[in-house]
Parts: C-alpha cells; sequence; structure tokens
C-alpha cells in the first residue's frame, strides 16, 4: 500500500499525458515537416535484421545509394523503434508507439527532478508544463522532431541525478545522470551542445556550495562516463563530418540570421503548421506558454521580495530559493539567446550556426519555466497546512491547465496512409530520400529524376555483364562477367568505411560522382564490397565499452566496500 500512495503521482501524471498521444491511435498518420520517420525506422529495423551494430549505415535511403545516417543523425530513438518493428510491427506502427514513449517520458522525468525541489504537488504542476507545454506540441504535430523530443524527455533525469550525487553521495546517481547524459546526446547532438552549458553551470553551483572532492568527483564522473557512453556516435559524427555536405543545412531557410523571434511572439503567436520566416510573422508558433511565463514572473518576485524582508526560514530553503533564481536566469538567457539581440554572441560562437533555429532555445526555455512553475505548491504548503485544500486546488489547476493545452496537441489533419506508404521502394528512394540527402558524400550527384535512380543492372553493357547480385545493408556481392579490362561505377554511395575485394583479394575504390568507381579485369569475377567500421569508428565504439566498465567497476567497488 505504502508503495502503491508512493507511485501514485507518477501513475497521475502518466494517465494524464495519455492525452498528449491520443491522435497516435487513429489509423494512418499526420503530416509532419520531418515526414521521414517511418522511413528511418524502417531502415534501422532493417540494418539490425542484417546483423549490423551499432547501424552506421541503411541500404535504401539516399535515393537507392545508400548513406551513413545514423552516424552523424541522432540514432537513440531510431534504435528504439527499429527493435520495436523487429518484434513483427509494420514500421507505421512501430514509429507511432516510438514517439509515444519519447512524448511520454517528458512529464515522468520532469516529475522526478521537481518533486525533490518543490514535494510531490509541485512536481507534478512542473510535470504537467512540461508535458503540456506549446513547444512540445510543435516538435509532435508540426515539426515531427522526434529527436529533439526525446532528448527533452532526458533533460530533467541528467539535473535530477547532479542533484541526488549533491544530497546522497551515491555510485547510483553518478549512473543516473550519466545514462540520461549520453541518452541526450545520442537523442539530439545540437540538445545536448544546447544543454552543457547550463549543466556545468548548475553542477559549479552544486560543487561551490557542498566543497566536497567526493562530489567534485562523482559529479566529474558523471560528465565523462556520459561523453564515453555516447561515444560510439558523436566521435565519427565529428571527425567524419567531411565526408558528407552536411554544411548545405547551414543556407537558405536554415540560417539562424533568418530565424530570430520577435519578443511579441513569445507571448502569443497564431498556431500554424509552417515553416519558420524572416521577421514577425511565420507560419508556426513560438509562444512559451501564458502560464509558464506568469508563473515565473511571480515567483521571481517572490524571492526578490524574501530576500530582501529575510523572510526565508532553515539552509534548505535558502538553497531553494538559490535554485529559483538559477532557474530564472537559465529562463531569461535562453529568451535572449532567441531574440536578434543576441546576434552578435551568435557570430561570435560560430559552432552555435548549427543550431540553425534560435527559437530552437524554446527547449531549454519551456525547461526552465516548467520547473520553476511547480515552486508554487511549495510556497502554498508553506502557508496553507490544510492538504486536501491544496490536492483540491492542484486537481482543478491541473485539469484547467490540460484542458487550454490539449488544442495545441493535434495534428494538422489525418492522412489515409499504411506503412507501405512510407516504406515501398518509390518512397525510400525517392520521397524521403530528397528530403534529406545532407548526409550523401560532398561530390555526389543526385539524380535529377526517379527514373536516374541506383540500379544496378544499369551496369550491363555490351563489355559486362552483371550475372548475379547479393545485397545486404553491410555486404553487396556481384558475380561479373567481362570481355575486356574496364572501370563500372557501382551504384554505392562512397564512404572510407567500404572495402572492395575481387575474387577475395583487396582491390581500391575510388569516389566517383555517381557511386563508386571499380577496376574489373577481363575475365568473370566475383566482386565483393564490404562496409567495415573505420579506425575512427573502432575507437569509438572502444571509448563506449570504457564508459559501461566504468559504470560497472563502480557498482562492483560499492558493493564490495558495504557488504
Amino acid at each position: 500500500m505504502k508503495i502503491f500512495k508512493k507511485i501514485l503521482p507518477l501513475i497521475f501524471i502518466l494517465v494524464v499525458s495519455v492525452f498528449t498521444i491520443l491522435p497516435f491511435f487513429n489509423s494512418g498518420f499526420f503530416p509532419i515537416h520531418d515526414d521521414t520517420q517511418v522511413a528511418r525506422v524502417y531502415e534501422m529495423s532493417k540494418s539490425l535484421k542484417d546483423g549490423m551494430f551499432p547501424v552506421r549505415w541503411v541500404a535504401d535511403l539516399g535515393y537507392g545509394y545508400g548513406y551513413p545516417i545514423f552516424n552523424f543523425y541522432d540514432p537513440l530513438p531510431y534504435y528504439i523503434g527499429g527493435v520495436i518493428s523487429l518484434l513483427g510491427l509494420n514500421a507505421l506502427l512501430a514509429t507511432k508507439i516510438m514517439m509515444a514513449l519519447g512524448i511520454i517520458l517528458a512529464g515522468a522525468s520532469m516529475y522526478f527532478l521537481a518533486r525533490q525541489f518543490w514535494g510531490e504537488m509541485g512536481g507534478i504542476l512542473s510535470a504537467l508544463f512540461y508535458a503540456y507545454a506549446p513547444y512540445h506540441a510543435l516538435d509532435i504535430y508540426v515539426r515531427g522532431d522526434v529527436a529533439e523530443f526525446w532528448a527533452y524527455g532526458f533533460i530533467p533525469l541528467v539535473f535530477y541525478g547532479l542533484w541526488k550525487i549533491k544530497t546522497q553521495g551515491k555510485w547510483r546517481y553518478v549512473v543516473v545522470s550519466s545514462t540520461a547524459f549520453a541518452f541526450v546526446i545520442t537523442s539530439h547532438n545540437l540538445v545536448a551542445l544546447m544543454v552543457t552549458p547550463f549543466l556545468i553551470t548548475f553542477a559549479s553551483y552544486l560543487i561551490l556550495k557542498s566543497r566536497k572532492k567526493k562530489l567534485s568527483a562523482y559529479i566529474a564522473a558523471s560528465f565523462v562516463i556520459g561523453v564515453l557512453l555516447s561515444a560510439f556516435y558523436w566521435l565519427p559524427a565529428i571527425l567524419e563530418l567531411p565526408y558528407t555536405h552536411v554544411s548545405s543545412i547551414l543556407t537558405g531557410g536554415s540560417n539562424f540570421r533568418d530565424n530570430f523571434v520577435c519578443l511579441s511572439q513569445l507571448w502569443t503567436s497564431p498556431w500554424g503548421y509552417g515553416g519558420s520566416t524572416k521577421g514577425c510573422v511565420d507560419g508556426l508558433s513560438f509562444m512559451i506558454g501564458k502560464y509558464h511565463i506568469l508563473l515565473v514572473t511571480l515567483l521571481s518576485i517572490f524571492v526578490i521580495l524574501t530576500f530582501v524582508f529575510k523572510k526565508y526560514g532553515n539552509s534548505f530553503e535558502k538553497d531553494k530559493l538559490a535554485i529559483i533564481v538559477l532557474s530564472t536566469l537559465g529562463f531569461l538567457f535562453s529568451v535572449f539567446l532567441t531574440l536578434e539581440v543576441s546576434r552578435p554572441l551568435w557570430e561570435l560562437i560560430r559552432p552555435m550556426e548549427f543550431f540553425q533555429y534560435p527559437w530552437r532555445f524554446l527547449l531549454m526555455i519551456v525547461f526552465f519555466s516548467s520547473f520553476t512553475s511547480g515552486a508554487i505548491f511549495w510556497i502554498f504548503e508553506k502557508s496553507i497546512k490544510n492538504k486536501k485544500l491544496l490536492l483540491v486546488g492542484l486537481l482543478l489547476a491541473s485539469s484547467f491547465f490540460v484542458f487550454v493545452s490539449l488544442k495545441f496537441f493535434t495534428p494538422e489533419k489525418y492522412l489515409a496512409v499504411n506503412s507501405d506508404y512510407y516504406t515501398n521502394p518509390y518512397a525510400l528512394e525517392w520521397t524521403t530520400s530528397k528530403i534529406s540527402d545532407e548526409y550523401m558524400p560532398a561530390s555526389f550527384q543526385a539524380p535529377k529524376s526517379p527514373n536516374d535512380r541506383a540500379d544496378f543492372l544499369k551496369l550491363n553493357s555490351k563489355t559486362i555483364k552483371i550475372e548475379k547480385v547479393a545485397k545486404r545493408t553491410q555486404e553487396i556481392i556481384m558475380e561479373t562477367r567481362a570481355t575486356q579490362n574496364q572501370e563500372i561505377v557501382v551504384p554505392l554511395a562512397f564512404y572510407p568505411s567500404w572495402k572492395g575485394y575481387l575474387n577475395e583479394k583487396e582491390v581500391p575504390l575510388f569516389e566517383n560522382a555517381k557511386g563508386i568507381l571499380v577496376n574489373i579485369p577481363q575475365g568473370e569475377h566475383r566482386l565483393r564490397l564490404t562496409f567495415k567500421q573505420t579506425p575512427v569508428e573502432l575507437l569509438a565504439n572502444l571509448l563506449t565499452v570504457v564508459g559501461i566498465l566504468s559504470l560497472f567497476i563502480g557498482i562492483i567497488h560499492l558493493r564490495k566496500r558495504y557488504a
């Protein structure tokens, strides 16, 4: 009974959060900006089924030439979706489940963090504000940015782990914070870059407050191990980026200089399903949420008055007030970064251009405002002793907030489509590939029409015949018969991981604008192209193994110590 009472608030949050995913229960699907999700889940599942792990390459995207999307693009949600698909579900249903899990995660993780400061009632309010924030709905039903809202769900758990290290000093919370940090990185690398300065600021505050060497060591271990755990992904993503033309995403409508937000848009802006444009009128909304802003403002005034009149009690209460101050500063700084006035800072810190859209910092704005909002119930509990009255107030406030926020959690329309609509060859090799082809080689010439796509049969000519082709994600075997020495261009995107073997003897592969160029001598030959991880990728895998071992060594050491 005690356990049930303890988890009852979490059950409440999960049940109420279900309303955010009701559209996923409908048949078919709905249009989103990044309409590649089903295809990516399908390709992840296919690569896993073919025995590739970690998955770095997919075979059908990139106009059928394949490309290393999961070497660069946020793989964690797609591993979840791919595994679900391997259980026997079609790619569309697996995608829906994968998306729904990431959405539900947000409220639960914020509850774990906020209740540490504001109690159970405050934790519930923060969780609902986080789950039902307009920007959360924008990510789900307008942008379809699966990677971002999965990272959104893990961010509170990193802060939670760091705080628990400070209050309890146990290795188990190093496991929580480092794993959650690794999940943020592998869910969305740009979100990881965005949140890390705030995490470092929070960690520095905890260390300065405590001044314990053990705390400093544990917090440092959380960051280091989190980086190690995710190294299999981020290290190749950085060092092998020159093999792609990702720089193309920084031009056109994705230039940060054209995507600052007007201050009025953060208070209110029309809800839409269009795109981001220069100026104060956009096709989508950038509102923070009026109740988020009002509560942050009220709590800031309360903190100012409390410090002016010195009404705080013990040191723990003073610590909570300081946390409100830090969170409010994080909120204000994030707001600043969305506005044109912050442009000099964006120009100074050049890597920030990869964020593309300054309004992405709405993610941190919502995090800080949602977390801080729960403090209102901590204040009420100090002055109102009637718990039943507080509970009624929480239920009424929660019901009202969910009711007024639900209108954002709906798609523009529903499409009567099935899984095959997204995973048939034409959809994969043309429709989806046109949406996202930035991970192709820099020199690659994209086909101009569907008929110009990759096809092994087009290699046949008067001088060479392709007798047989066997394909897996990580391997292509071709039986060839040539009447003279010649070069052929295999319709496979060039990448240094690919190695060529002619009759099991390694042969050089050359980059070509239409694939991989190979010299084929006269006669009958067996050409095998195999995807082998590069030295960088192998090093990255090793670092991840070191991270996993570090966690287990720490757990085993502590068990022996306290046995």
